[in-house]
């Protein structure tokens, strides 16, 4: 049974702006600290790279068969903030379903802008592809998520192929991606965030992921919520109708209520009358894995 100090705790998350929960997370573990550590291993602080910000985390379910499908899962924090272990609660859920989760951190701003978060993001991707079997995951059943700028970074990678390629991994190897309250399509960068991270690139459609709309990506889910306006819903809706005239696989879910943090705190939130997304998730990572 959840408590009721549960119930109001978890409510008020959903409405905390993207700053005030990372600052929640980094320095009490709000939302973890109603996490269950039982049913699944972590392996912590793997190496993807030489930066001390190439570095991952690996969740093991204790049901693991040693094929298990994969899923490496990047957070947000508008690509200037985040740190992995705070994203225990989503390691936790997905693992309970059956899944090795990878969460990666990832180079972010002032010490660097677009596209080198990419670069990493898609070394993390090839690691898992050449060294998740040793940890009973199945390369040939990888797939990505993410949430606002990390759902960019799943985005990217799996649409502009040239990142992964570049690691020596293919797209083509990518079983599904999903995206919870990405931005997809957002020029002109009219904030200073926006401008720092992207602004200094010669070509700006480059960094769009709806530049990339391609049929042939992927199989991907856009979830967002309707109440958000930190990542406007028009982003997840104009890619997916973008992947869809190209006769694409895609899938695009909106949760009346929800905002921008809403969306990511409900896959830590068991309550049923929260937004199913971590239902639809599970769900769309299990039939396309």
């Amino acid at each position: 049974m959840i408590s009721q100090s549960r119930r109001t705790l978890l409510g008020r998350l959903a409405v905390l702006p993207l700053a005030a929960l990372a600052g929640a997370c980094s320095k009490a573990d709000v939302v973890n600290a109603f996490v269950t550590r039982d049913g699944y291993d972590v392996v912590e602080d793997l190496a993807y790279g030489t930066h001390e910000r190439q570095r991952l985390d690996v969740y093991r379910p204790h049901s693991a068969t040693g094929s298990s499908p994969v899923v490496v899962f990047f957070y947000g924090g508008g690509w200037n903030s985040g740190e992995r272990g705070d994203y225990l609660f989503v390691g936790q859920r997905l693992a309970a379903a059956g899944f090795i989760v990878v969460i990666p951190d990832y180079r972010v701003l002032p010490e660097v802008a677009f596209p080198d978060f990419l670069e990493d993001s898609a070394q993390a991707v090839a690691w898992v592809g050449r060294n998740i079997a040793e940890y009973g995951g199945d390369p040939d059943r990888v797939g990505m998520a993410g949430h606002s700028a990390g759902a960019y970074n799943a985005m990217m990678l799996a649409l502009d192929v040239r990142y992964l390629e570049a690691e020596g991994w293919s797209a083509d190897r990518i079983g599904a991606v999903a995206g919870l309250a990405g931005p997809y399509d957002f020029r002109p960068f009219d904030s200073t965030l926006l401008r720092n991270t992207f602004g200094r690139h010669p070509d700006p459609d480059a960094t769009q992921p709806i530049t990339f709309a391609r049929g042939d990506a992927p199989p991907i889910l856009l979830a967002t919520g309707l109440d958000d306006t930190t990542v406007l819903p028009a982003n997840s809706e104009r890619l997916e109708a973008a992947i869809r005239q190209r006769g694409g696989d895609v899938e695009l879910i909106t949760y009346p209520g929800v905002g921008h943090i809403g969306i990511v705190a409900s896959l830590a939130d068991p309550l049923p009358e929260t937004a199913p997304v971590a239902d639809d998730l599970i769900r769309f990572l299990s039939e396309k894995l």
